[in-house]
């Protein structure tokens, strides 16, 4: 291995890339766990308009990401330097989004809701952008499993801090303070983005492989972006994706109910928040060292499949908990956790590897990661769309202590999550494991 490469991928050159993972991770909590509730209890929307606007924004979010996916390859065909200006322009939308959307100038119900879903757009919008330039940047590094492995390890990892951070900052010090801190670190990220190691050499006149070439054909020695469809035109993209949208949904669903759970099923004081949220994300960081140690011994599919296994075995044990059961729930986070660290180290790698075994590495980056993050907004939709106004329509209202209302929220939260995950076990398994030589 030549020591450019060594050096591509060091602690000291992947942090660089990675950082900016700290704040997109840390804008993602707020927008899609505290939102809901912090709209629901605030402001007193109720369930149903909340789902609607929810459903709306994410719906537009995710339709927009695959030709985000396209204008990043645009991007990309240009320069490093061009990717990293309008990454800027970007991060500047998306924090003067976050403060709009949680300091809304309006307090009465028509003009709240009008306001919430304009600023979602705009704050959706910026974020998916930002996010499927700096996840294009660390596939094109390149590497073999181990090193992709690293590059994502390094993006999530420090993601996971982010969401840590945004888990305590709200009830610890405030929205206010949570939005100065997200300012901050946003900056940061985009000045080490700009130290971190570029993806120069796949744009380099006479380096760009000549099979390729003819695929997506040339303005002059630059590769043109490649069609926002193409990845469709690749089995093992089909294939991992199907995986992926299945184990999406049972994450997201959780996700958006976690804090009616809190508040509700377990009847546990605010205070406790943060602790379970923290030893949540805590656990999903420090995992991910011992996710990529299961990939050098199984690989990184039935490493993925390892963690799927143990949320399912661990939500099943959360549906028996109740009333008091604070400690038994900090087990049942920390848990689950180690399983949310496969979830976010090992997919993007997977989808690196099959970016790069479909002949596509260089040029079609962002329409890849376009349709992955379309996938992932259209989860976290579906969750608040369905999971939202279903749960009211079956009787449950935030504050519910009725024995029915509260056992629908647990069959929701704990069990749909469980059935999902076996779903994508097996596809996981059939699609994927099973076909490897």
């Amino acid at each position: 291995m030549k020591l450019t490469e060594i050096s591509k991928f060091s602690a000291g050159a992947l942090w660089r890339y990675g950082l900016m993972g700290f704040p997109l991770a840390f804008v993602a909590l707020p927008l899609y766990v505290v939102l809901p509730n912090y709209y629901a209890r605030t402001f007193g929307v109720s369930l149903a308009t909340l789902g609607a606007v929810l459903l709306g924004a994410r719906l537009f979010d995710a339709f927009i990401d695959p030709w985000l996916g396209r204008w990043s390859d645009r991007l990309f065909a240009r320069s490093t330097t061009t990717v990293l200006t309008w990454g800027a322009v970007a991060a500047v939308v998306l924090g003067l989004g976050f403060a709009l959307l949680f300091f809304p100038p309006v307090r009465e119900p028509t003009p709240l809701v009008a306001w919430a879903t304009l600023c979602l757009m705009l704050t959706y919008a910026a974020f998916s952008a930002l996010s499927v330039m700096h996840q294009s940047w660390g596939a094109m590094l390149g590497g073999d499993e181990q090193q992709r492995s690293r590059v994502v390890a390094w993006r999530e990892g420090l993601g996971l801090v982010g969401v840590l951070f945004a888990s305590i900052m709200p009830v610890a010090l405030g929205m206010q303070a949570t939005a100065a801190l997200f300012l901050i670190a946003l900056a940061g990220g985009w000045l080490a983005w700009r130290q971190a190691p570029r993806p120069l050499e796949v744009f380099k006149p006479g380096l760009f492989p000549a099979r390729l070439t003819a695929q997506v054909g040339v303005l002059g020695d630059t590769p043109q972006a490649s069609s926002v469809w193409l990845p469709f035109s690749r089995p093992g993209f089909r294939a991992l994706l199907a995986v992926f949208i299945v184990n999406g949904i049972a994450s997201a669903v959780p996700a958006t109910l976690i804090l009616f759970f809190i508040q509700d099923r377990l009847q546990a004081p605010a205070s406790t928040e943060p602790l379970f949220l923290g030893s949540f994300f805590l656990s999903a960081a420090f995992s991910i060292p011992l996710w990529l140690r299961a990939v050098q011994r199984l690989g990184l599919a039935r490493s993925w499949l390892l963690g799927m296994l143990m949320s399912i075995a661990v939500f099943v044990f959360a549906a028996t908990l109740g009333q008091g059961d604070v400690a038994a729930f900090v087990l049942v986070c920390a848990l689950s956790g180690v399983g949310l660290g496969a979830d976010l180290a090992l997919p993007g790698a997977l989808l690196a590897g099959t970016i790069a075994a479909s002949g596509d590495q260089g040029h079609a980056e962002g329409a890849y990661f376009g349709w992955w993050n379309f996938a992932t907004k259209l989860n976290l939709a579906l969750a608040a769309g369905v999971a939202l106004p279903a749960l009211g329509a079956l009787g449950y209202a935030p504050g519910a202590r009725s024995e029915d209302a509260l056992q629908t929220l647990t069959w929701a939260y704990c069990l749909l999550p469980c059935a999902l995950k076996a779903l994508a076990a097996g596809l996981l398994f059939r699609l994927i494991i099973r076909k490897k030589p």
